[in-house]
């Protein structure tokens, strides 16, 4: 049965969604709807993949009976309210990382989805690389032995991206692009929550963090450090540490092509597209 997507914003990101669902069977997937703040932005990208619905109001989707699930890009600091409305709506929701602003507005929304018994997840694409399902295996093996580091950083030079640089978008290095390190920590220890956090690090003249280290420490004496920069171009890769060697994530780890062991590497290639994704590189 074909899934009817309705698309939240037509920014880059949503841009890059509806290119990624081309690459899969018309027959499972279809656009049916676009919304953006703009209804010519809306229009622009629907006339690209033929969407029969372009509005200017996101309610519009969110009463859309043919919207079977809704994927929201918009800013940051739109995702608790535009998710809550698809959810009252009975629409399952694939939002844009970070999924809220803060711990608060996670909980109340993941309780008002089971409260709905609507789907909700949070957009972390790496997790579904295949790349990933095989780092899943090799930690499993225990292929480096038991796991007591992890080391990843994750810097570009965007600290003068509007979104990035302010406080009122939702901005700062963590929910931009720091997210994709913790991730990296949790998946590695199985999801375990950490006892405690140390950062330090800088912020900008609008009081966001536009660089910082965090060290995460867990049980059994095994600890994460986590790098992150929107000033500087850190070398953006992944190391998965333990007894018996390292598992290596290399460059781009957030869009992970490769998965490198003691032994041997792992290639994973992206299928190919005409479209030039703006969040890969």
């Amino acid at each position: 049965m074909k899934l009817r997507w309705g698309i939240i914003s037509a920014g880059k990101i949503s841009q890059d969604f509806c290119a990624a669902l081309q690459l899969l069977s018309k027959e499972d997937h279809e656009i049916i709807a676009i919304a953006a703040r703009s209804l010519d932005d809306a229009k622009g990208l629907g006339l690209q993949y033929s969407v029969k619905y372009c509005y200017s109001d996101y309610k519009e989707v969110a009463q859309n009976p043919e919207v079977d699930a809704v994927y929201i890009g918009s800013i940051n600091t739109t995702h608790y309210e535009l998710a809550r409305m698809m959810l009252e709506h009975g629409k399952p929701v694939l939002c844009e990382k970070p999924l809220c602003l803060n711990l608060k507005q996670t909980e109340a929304l993941c309780e008002f989805a089971k409260k709905k018994k609507v789907f909700l997840m949070e957009a972390l694409w790496v997790r579904l690389f295949p790349a990933m399902l095989h780092l899943r295996k090799e930690l499993d093996n225990k292929t480096v032995g038991e796991v007591s580091q992890v080391i990843v950083s994750f810097g570009v030079q965007i600290q003068h991206v509007e979104r990035v640089k302010k406080k009122q978008l939702g901005g700062g290095a963590t929910l931009d692009i720091g997210i994709y390190c913790a991730q990296l920590a949790s998946f590695a220890y199985g999801s375990e929550t950490p006892l405690k956090i140390v950062t330090t690090g800088h912020l900008n003249e609008f009081g966001v963090d536009e660089s910082s280290t965090s060290v995460l420490t867990y049980s059994g004496n095994r600890t994460a450090t986590l790098i992150m920069s929107t000033k500087v171009d850190l070398p953006n890769e992944g190391l998965i540490i333990g007894d018996k060697g390292t598992i290596k994530v290399p460059f781009r780890f957030w869009c992970p092509t490769a998965i490198v062991t003691p032994d041997k590497r792992y290639d994973f290639p992206l299928p190919p597209s005409d479209h030039k994704f703006s969040f890969v590189a």
